[in-house]
């Protein structure tokens, strides 16, 4: 369930769609597809309703699904049907095919052979088929080792600097702060921050480590500066660099580490906004 959230993704550029398992992304993105069908209010994509555009596939690329695929063709016969009902000569097939790393063995195996890689691949040459201008991807790296992440991040950033839209849900932070220009964070329905990196951050303090944690942690708190501890024993403090160094230097602490929270800032910053009311 989804609740009041809006916002608008920008021709060359990657919009990264954040949050938890449940928090709304798939439903949001059936809704912007047609998919399902919102109480209230409307989505539009390319500036019009998605119904409403001719041959949506030559537009928009859809992905939100890796598994709704039919078993029983071949990657090549599956994306040769599709090519033709959306027009598209049947040389497109191979050139996608080609992009997205399936060898001519693997596009002459069955679908129910392919692993979710594979699947997820597929999934990805049939969005860019009609060479859209959009391409709307629900966890897209689902399935993929490091290797095809990397590999899908170019892709991605490729198609985005070309001038087109991408809009890339995920639940996993690492993923998208690699690839997005802008970030939407969801929780229980409802957009709980949208910016860039640098903007979500603003204000997420520094990440400070010492010789000793406990000695750090009782020298921020005698100073009064609000500190979280994170997994390594280093801490997040909501402060400028200059009054945490003071602080240790009043505490005799040793410091080992003291710079911009950065991906411990923005981990933090997701976790506050995402976490479930007890």
């Amino acid at each position: 369930m989804v609740s009041d959230v809006s916002f608008r993704c920008e021709p060359g550029t990657v919009t990264g769609f954040l949050g938890p398992n449940g928090a709304g992304k798939t439903t949001t993105m059936r809704m912007l597809v047609g998919l399902s069908t919102p109480d209230a209010g409307t989505s539009a994509v390319l500036d019009r309703d998605y119904h409403a555009i001719p041959n949506p596939g030559r537009h928009v690329g859809v992905l939100l699904d890796a598994s709704a695929q039919h078993p029983g063709r071949s990657g090549r016969e599956a994306l040769v049907i599709s090519a033709r009902m959306m027009g598209v000569p049947d040389a497109r097939v191979d050139e996608v095919l080609t992009l997205v790393g399936l060898d001519k063995s693997a596009a002459k195996k069955r679908v129910r052979q392919y692993s979710l890689g594979m699947r997820q691949r597929l999934g990805l040459a049939n969005a860019l088929l009609g060479d859209p201008q959009v391409l709307i991807l629900d966890e897209p790296a689902n399935g993929l080792d490091p290797e095809g992440i990397r590999w899908m991040r170019g892709l991605l950033r490729d198609f985005a600097d070309r001038g087109g839209t991408v809009f890339l849900s995920s639940h996993l932070l690492s993923e998208v702060d690699a690839v997005a220009d802008r970030m939407l964070i969801i929780g229980q329905g409802k957009i709980v921050a949208d910016g860039t990196r640098d903007e979500l951050l603003a204000g997420t303090g520094v990440l400070v480590k010492a010789t000793d944690p406990r000695e750090l942690e009782n020298a921020l708190h005698s100073a009064g500066l609000t500190a979280q501890r994170i997994d390594d024993g280093a801490y997040v403090v909501d402060a400028d660099a200059e009054a945490v160094g003071r602080a240790a230097l009043n505490g005799g602490v040793v410091l080992t580490h003291l710079a911009p929270s950065e991906g411990a800032g923005l981990e933090q910053l997701f976790f506050q906004l995402t976490e479930t009311p007890a």
